[in-house]
């Protein structure tokens, strides 16, 4: 999501890549026009707020969705595994029976000492004896063999069973999960269908200012030193989250006609050769982390203190994000959410020699964001859920 959420904090505290603390917004007079006694700070608050309370709903219906997709491979190998051994299981009793019956047609009371006494040519109940031997050995591998099928039939099947019962869990959850988000999104919309167009338009200037502001306190605090140059893959990445500019925000997609913050992220790097995890808690808890001093094109920039905004980092203080419910995939300032810190999906990638950064279309850059009086438009019940 964009826009200003909270104040940076000290100088010290950005520069080691620490959570950056929020701090309250300092009281606005009254909108023109507006009613009540609401203040434009206020309002940013809690509007701010409730977006922030979406994607981290976004965010955890992202987790149990490549939880349920990993769980749906799983049942799909196991159900492959048990039908080959219950094919195996079959061919094995079939082998099992035909020699039951061999066994019972050609029994003997006779001994093979004695057949072998009383035949009229040894050398050929000797060269029989060694047939029967080799027919008894075999005998003993199919049943072991059928023995040995039976149980990995049983132990298959119940582990289907039991990967079956997880998924059917995982996808109430994520059901439970969806509603909480569409919950969320609903309170977004009330609040901005209460707002008058003065509120509006006052609340859109305010954070403009207030992104600027807090752009301009942090590129002061000397957190950022000078981009280093990005290896291939996070060039590739770079550009094309550039190639994404102006597609809509859209809650747990993954493109290529919308993006949420981590699905653009993730998708980036998979097309650059490098896949990442797909949310932004998974991609700051499992991705190298590294200072906000040594960021380079293609790093990935985290955000607010439980990481559930990410966007990726373009040069020069800014990046590339989708910002929230009703914007647009963009280039912002890197302050214009909280910065919690940085990480890097590739670390090994040996940096470029030479780096042409991606050509922006014109206005990319000048960190502004869409009004609020028609951005926010919520995605119907039954097209809202890939």
């Amino acid at each position: 999501m964009s826009g200003r959420l909270l104040c940076l904090v000290c100088t010290a505290a950005m520069a080691a890549g620490i959570a950056l603390a929020p701090v309250p917004a300092t009281a606005e007079p009254e909108p023109g026009g507006a009613g009540g006694d609401r203040s434009v700070a206020g309002l940013l608050t809690d509007l701010q707020r409730l977006y922030q309370e979406a994607e981290k709903a976004t965010e955890t219906y992202n987790a149990t969705e490549e939880r349920l997709k990993k769980q749906r491979a799983e049942v799909k190998r196991l159900d492959a595994a048990l039908a080959r051994t219950r094919l195996s299981l079959h061919d094995s009793r079939g082998a099992a029976g035909r020699l039951a019956r061999q066994q019972y047609q050609n029994s003997s009371n006779l001994s093979p000492y004695l057949r072998l006494l009383l035949a009229r040519d040894p050398q050929h109940a000797l060269d029989q004896g060694h047939v029967i031997g080799q027919l008894a050995r075999e005998r003993v591998e199919t049943v072991g063999r059928l023995a040995g099928d039976e149980k990995r039939a049983g132990e298959l099947a119940r582990r289907a069973r039991e990967a079956l019962d997880e998924q059917l869990a995982l996808a109430e959850r994520q059901e439970v999960e969806r509603d909480d988000v569409e919950e969320r999104l609903r309170a977004v919309e009330e609040l901005l269908a209460s707002l008058t167009p003065e509120e509006l338009a006052a609340l859109a200037e305010f954070e403009r200012n207030g992104i600027t502001e807090d752009q301009e306190r942090f590129m002061a605090s000397g957190a950022l030193g000078d981009d280093g140059r990005p290896s291939a893959e996070g060039d590739r990445a770079v550009r094309f989250a550039v190639e994404q500019l102006g597609k809509p925000y859209e809650w747990g997609a993954e493109g290529p006609a919308s993006y949420d913050c981590s699905g653009l992220t993730s998708v980036a790097w998979e097309r650059a050769g490098s896949p990442i995890p797909r949310t932004s808690q998974e991609q700051w808890a499992r991705l190298e982390r590294v200072p906000l001093g040594e960021l380079r094109p293609g790093d990935l920039v985290v955000y607010f203190p439980e990481a559930t905004h990410v966007a990726l980092y373009l040069g020069d203080g800014m990046v590339v994000q989708a910002p929230r419910p009703g914007a647009e995939v963009k280039v912002s300032p890197i302050a214009a959410n909280p910065v919690l810190g940085a990480v890097r999906p590739d670390p090994d990638g040996e940096p470029l020699r030479r780096y042409a950064p991606p050509r922006l279309p014109e206005g990319a850059t000048d960190g502004s964001d869409e009004g609020y009086a028609d951005a926010y438009a919520p995605a119907a019940p039954e097209t809202s859920i890939r």
